[in-house]
């Protein structure tokens, strides 16, 4: 029976990711996500028709993979399966979403609310079958609740990674294909042309450098991700600055209180436990004003590019301090003010120079180049590659490797492109 895998997004991108896989009648849909442009309007995946989905399914809870999800719900109910604790994350970075860019989206709380009534909470390492297709979810190692898919459909196993790391943090263990079997594999390139340096590197310079500043009588402000990398590092510091004065605000609070509410989802719950006892969260904004200004104060919020969030009030008005510093820990995307801010020592185009010491740390949740190309070697029987989520550079680097070390054939299909498989 022919397969067909159909790229609705992240085809040579990062974002929006969406993919269609088919046999016959049976269509499932992996991940249904947004990107967002240079004025933070989301940019949809391309449609597909809901009724005629068998099941969706979710890898985890960042708005690029399960951000469009609600609007399957306008006028259908697919079953929609996704971790336990994905669904809860779920409904708070769509609702924050609706909040901000409610506006531009085709989708109201409603459909937020009708597609997860429609949700199939599943744990990590769980098989069942659904619509005769038979699901197994394994552990993506990226966030939380994250997992990837092994899917039984037609006469073909898919297994799709979503986003992926294999490194073990306070949060999860990493994820580990050895011994899996599958015919095709779709993998992530976030990271498909760089490896990351060792993590326990990253941390000794980390520490050493708000310990520097502290020292200096300077304030450190660690904007970040809400949702997984403000919780990695509080653990972080939870577990070698338990003496340091930390706050931590915005979203990251509430998420906070969500994995501690799922500990079994947690590698190191004892560390989330002990900063949540140790460290304060920001109440309102009359405490807001004056944390900053406490000599000292290690505050770690979202959001992690400065496009919007408590981080940017802290910035502006911690950064004509010298002594200060803002650590950054995620991904700066191009055009946000993070990368500008890396590029230039400016958060606004032609703005002032931010005066207070800037750094970079590599905390990234993906996996890099070669741990990729582990993954792929680790598997058995895989026949086809497709490479996804990824630039061109990242994803075509990552095609020559694997082609190269593995032997399997690649794909680095654009978004919109079919791949048949017979």
């Amino acid at each position: 029976m022919v397969l067909k895998i159909t790229v609705l997004g992240a085809g040579k991108e990062v974002g929006r990711a969406a993919i269609l896989v088919e046999s016959g009648d049976n269509r499932v849909l992996l991940d249904y996500g947004v990107s967002f442009n240079e004025e933070d309007v989301p940019i949809l995946p391309l449609s597909v028709a809901p009724a005629s989905l068998k099941a969706v399914l979710i890898t985890h809870a960042h708005l690029d993979h399960v951000g469009a999800a609600p609007m399957l719900y306008i006028s259908a109910r697919p079953p929609i399966v996704m971790s336990e604790l994905t669904k809860e994350f779920a409904r708070l970075m769509i609702e924050d979403m609706l909040k901000l860019a409610g506006y531009y989206l085709p989708f109201e709380y409603t459909e937020l609310e009708t597609m997860l009534s429609a949700a199939i909470p599943v744990r990590i390492g769980s098989r069942i079958e659904l619509n005769g297709i038979v699901i197994e979810t394994l552990n993506a190692g990226h966030i939380p609740g994250s997992v990837m898919y092994r899917i039984e459909i037609g006469n073909k196993t898919v297994l799709y990674t979503g986003d992926v790391n294999t490194i073990d943090t306070r949060l999860v263990k990493g994820a580990d294909l050895s011994g899996v079997e599958a015919d095709v594999l779709i993998i992530e390139s976030t990271y498909g042309n760089v490896d990351h340096p060792p993590r326990s590197r990253v941390e000794e310079r980390f520490l050493e450098t708000i310990k520097s500043i502290i020292e200096d009588g300077g304030n450190v402000l660690i904007p970040a991700f809400a949702l997984g990398r403000s919780q990695e590092i509080l653990a972080l510091l939870a577990e070698r600055m338990p003496y340091a004065n930390v706050y931590y605000d915005g979203m990251a609070k509430r998420i906070l209180d969500l994995m501690l509410q799922y500990k079994h989802y947690i590698n190191r719950v004892d560390l989330l436990e002990k900063a949540a006892r140790l460290f304060t969260p920001v109440q309102g904004t009359d405490m807001r004003k004056r944390v900053y200004k406490e000599r000292g104060s290690i505050i770690v919020t979202p959001a992690g590019m400065l496009k919007g969030g408590p981080a940017l009030y802290y910035i502006k008005r911690m950064r004509n301090d010298r002594r200060n510093a803002i650590i950054l820990v995620s991904y700066q995307a191009p055009a946000t003010p993070g990368r500008r801010l890396l590029a230039s020592g400016s958060i606004e185009e032609n703005g002032p120079r931010v005066q207070a010491k800037v750094y970079w740390f590599d905390f990234s949740s993906h996996a890099g180049s070669s741990d990729l190309v582990k993954l792929v070697k680790s598997m058995k029987r895989v026949e086809k590659v497709i490479i996804v989520h990824g630039n061109d550079n990242a994803a075509y680097e990552l095609y020559y490797r694997i082609k190269e070390e593995v032997g399997v054939d690649v794909v680095v299909p654009d978004t919109g492109q079919t791949i048949v498989i017979g």
